[in-house]
């Protein structure tokens, strides 16, 4: 759920970062058009929010590595049976 979350707001990114690089190419000299900076508002939000769900993941323990080559610490019985 959680990742599936980060992904939905990963896509909503690029697809504000296009809707802000179309706005730039449209609206050129235009004084009143604040299109672009509205869209980095948005761009913003949506990164502030996608921050926010890695550190809730994270410090929930939703998210996490599954490294093949980093088990984490050994136990002490691991150590001693070497």
């Amino acid at each position: 759920m959680l990742k599936g979350l980060i992904i939905v707001f990963m896509v909503l990114l690029v697809a504000s970062l296009g809707s802000g690089l179309y706005f730039l190419l449209v609206d050129q000299g235009d004084k009143n058009s604040r299109r672009t900076l509205h869209s980095l508002g948005v761009r913003l939000g949506l990164a502030l929010g996608l921050a926010t769900v890695i550190v809730y993941g994270v410090a929930t323990g939703q998210l996490g590595h599954g490294n093949p080559w980093d088990a984490g610490p050994e136990s002490a019985a691991s150590r001693a049976a070497e």
